[in-house]
């Protein structure tokens, strides 16, 4: 099923359910086995570090609609996701199944003692928070500027109860072979790079190329044989982003300003406007209209 058809369907359902949370209900309903051979990966890696780092590093066999996120800061640590489809229907029951989803797959390899300090939703508040609160436990705070579960760090390098060296070489060796057959494009590799640094305020060539183990002269090179730019992509991610919080969440033009690192509100404005000839708060009205 493609992710837009996805997004469609759990938005149908939510309405002729009248159940705000059902992208919620259904994302507990998933655990790590449901990822099959990543998700076992994931269980028989030798700590709870090694076990995000795979499904960050591997989900793309399986998925091309969002990426898996992870930052470690002071004494926290998160585990998130993004989207990056531009107008896609059904982002908020999409960011509650994938949350219910990651929460369930660090409880399957932290072991039941693990819980999130925090969780953040890339979406409005809902008018029932009560669902919300009973399957997290913790401090809840909608209108984010991102969708991520909130730990303390200590837990990353936990050993696992399910750690299995060898089944986990077998398991690496079949997955890698899998990205021999199918390789990954590099605007795709691109993309999914800066949705993640967009998100945490911090996006350079410089810092780009690093992550992706290039030289700058040599990814603007491959970047220009595709037809595009650095500034390009960067202004694209910075674009689907902002789109995605203005329609789903009520943060002020202000703080989205902040979030997607433009010098002030100003400039966020001038470039929204330049993108779709409007605004940023008219061009919410009539979104969500």
């Amino acid at each position: 099923m493609s992710y837009r058809s996805g997004g469609a369907f759990l938005q149908r359902c939510a309405e002729a359910t009248g159940c705000e949370h059902f992208g919620l209900l259904a994302g507990q309903h998933a655990t790590a086995m449901s990822l099959g051979m990543l998700g076992e990966l994931a269980q028989r890696s030798r700590t709870v570090r090694a076990a995000i780092g795979s499904v960050i590093a591997h989900l793309h066999l399986q998925t091309r609609g969002g990426i898996p996120t992870h930052t470690v800061r002071d004494a926290h640590a998160t585990f998130g996701y993004a989207l990056y489809l531009r107008d896609m229907q059904g982002t908020a029951q999409a960011y509650d199944l994938v949350l219910a989803f990651e929460f369930n797959i660090l409880k399957a390899v932290c072991g039941p003692r693990w819980g999130p300090s925090e969780v953040l939703f890339a979406h409005g508040v809902p008018k029932d928070v009560t669902p919300y609160q009973a399957l997290f436990g913790c401090r809840l705070q909608f209108d984010a500027d991102r969708s991520e579960l909130v730990f303390n760090k200590h837990w990353l390098d936990q050993p696992q109860m399910g750690a299995d060296p060898e089944r986990h070489r077998q398991l690496l060796h079949d997955i890698l072979a899998q990205e021999q057959d199918a390789p990954e494009q590099l605007l795709f590799q691109v993309r999914a790079a800066l949705r993640r640094m967009v998100m945490h305020g911090r996006a350079t060539e410089g810092l780009l190329a690093n992550l992706l183990s290039v030289p700058e002269r040599s990814l603007r090179r491959l970047l220009d044989q595709q037809g595009t730019s650095f500034r390009e992509l960067l202004e694209d991610a910075r674009y689907e982003v902002a789109r995605q919080l203005l329609v789903d969440t009520d943060m002020s033009t202000a703080d989205i300003a902040t979030s997607l690192d433009y010098a002030d509100p100003s400039a966020f404005s001038r470039a929204f406007r330049r993108w779709t000839g409007s605004p940023p708060a008219a061009w919410r009205d009539n979104a969500r209209q």
